[in-house]
């Protein structure tokens, strides 16, 4: 029985990717919005009923493996234990991200395309927006479910919400100089770094400031 259900994913995750590198080629050649589900069906050699079995819309194509990202954070976050503070979970859950993208969407060319699209085409800057927004609801509610005596609710949306932003904003200019796939990933990692460093410098004041006081 496992090695079935091993075999389906690993049919199920090529179809998806079959779908990703045809809706790329037809992207690059005709454009995005030129490109109808059909024709990326015909290419990827499957149905267009297969097709919408992998992505509810064209543009969640470009998206790529958002919720798979999104779950390896929150099982990340959902591994918290007693004595990590909230900025190495956030940390880990963030690192994850970026690893899958190194992985995945970095060295398939998925990622620039990502980022030409997001300037030039109101459909696929929509959805980004909103699966950014689903993303960090989530992330926010884990984080502060995971720790809720280390961080309130405001406090986990506002290091989510810095975390998340320097993912996107270093992404994204790192793609756009023309950067490679480890080039993005370092630039991803300082950009966790800086977004996590004020939260860390004022937990270890407040320790500092505690172990003063009881002293």
């Amino acid at each position: 029985m496992a090695e079935t259900t091993g075999r389906r994913e690993r049919k199920k995750l090529q179809t998806r990717q079959a779908l990703v590198n045809a809706a790329m080629r037809l992207f690059e050649q005709k454009g995005f919005e030129r490109t109808m589900v059909t024709e990326i069906a015909e290419a990827a050699d499957v149905s267009e009923r297969t097709f919408y079995l992998h992505f509810p819309t064209k543009e969640d194509v470009v998206i790529g493996s958002a919720q798979v990202r999104l779950d390896e954070g929150l099982q990340a976050i959902a591994g918290w234990r007693p004595g990590q503070s909230v900025a190495e979970i956030l940390e880990r859950a963030a690192q994850s991200i970026v690893e899958d993208t190194w992985r995945h969407d970095l060295p398939s060319g998925l990622a620039a395309l990502r980022v030409k699209l997001l300037a030039s085409t109101p459909s696929v800057q929509s959805r980004l927006v909103h699966r950014m927004l689903q993303t960090q609801g989530e992330l926010i509610d884990a984080l502060h479910r995971a720790a809720p005596e280390l961080v309130s609710r405001t406090d986990a949306a506002a290091l989510v919400g810095a975390v998340l932003g320097a993912l996107n904003a270093t992404a994204i200019l790192s793609i756009e100089r023309g950067d490679g796939p480890d080039e993005v990933r370092a630039a991803l990692r300082r950009g966790i770094d800086l977004a996590l460093r004020p939260y860390q410098l004022m937990s270890l004041r407040k320790q500092s400031e505690t172990g003063e006081a009881t002293t």
